[in-house]
């Protein structure tokens, strides 16, 4: 499943992305670093567990998806990878649930790639895939993705204390979500009327 609007594609990960994904990723070291999950340090007597490599990564990815579990996205550019997006947790029977992950090359921010990414995945998640609702949880200092969800709409929820290992630590998570009802005429398609309403300068 490919999902496109003009030049941004989400398109499901490859073990062949593992190069430019790297390079991305290399490039954005000091950018991505605050707010990256870490593995927590095992508790007495508990397993060591070391961060994956790129294939055991995207095996995970693959094997969550075929069981319903997750949508692993991979965001292309003007036909280079400038990101990932990630609908993980997701949860049937009368949750119909997801909540949504993402991270973009510094390079591109500001130019409306992650909003219509995350836009482009919420319609997927509410009309094809038949979630009912998503989230997307962000430490209240991380400013730029603070700013996706408030161009988007995404309703403000709440905190949860100490919520994911980010950086090194357990951090506080800002909690915003959506449901199916909120946006009938999808959500992209409002962030399209919303951007076309703003003004060159606006930032997005």
């Amino acid at each position: 499943m490919e999902l496109v609007d003009g030049d941004i594609v989400l398109r499901p990960i490859k073990l062949r992305d593992q190069r430019a994904w790297r390079e991305v990723n290399r490039r954005n070291r000091d950018w991505l670093r605050p707010w990256e999950a870490t593995i927590p340090p095992p508790g007495p007597g508990g397993p060591l567990t070391n961060r994956p490599t790129y294939r055991q990564m995207v095996r995970h990815l693959r094997s969550e998806a075929h069981a319903g579990r997750m949508l692993p996205f991979v965001i292309e550019y003007q036909g280079r990878l400038a990101g990932q997006l990630t609908v993980a947790g997701i949860t049937w029977g009368s949750m119909c649930s997801g909540h949504v992950g993402y991270w973009v090359d510094e390079a591109v921010a500001g130019r409306g790639v992650m909003p219509t990414a995350v836009a482009m995945a919420a319609d997927h998640c509410f009309r094809t895939v038949g979630l009912h609702r998503v989230e997307v949880c962000i430490r209240p200092e991380n400013a730029p993705s603070r700013r996706v969800v408030e161009k988007l709409g995404f309703r403000e929820e709440g905190l949860r204390p100490r919520y994911l290992h980010i950086d090194g630590a357990w951090r506080d998570h800002l909690v915003f979500a959506l449901t199916a009802e909120e946006v009938p005429e999808g959500l992209l398609r409002r962030w399209r009327r919303s951007r076309d309403r703003s003004t060159p300068n606006s930032g997005n």
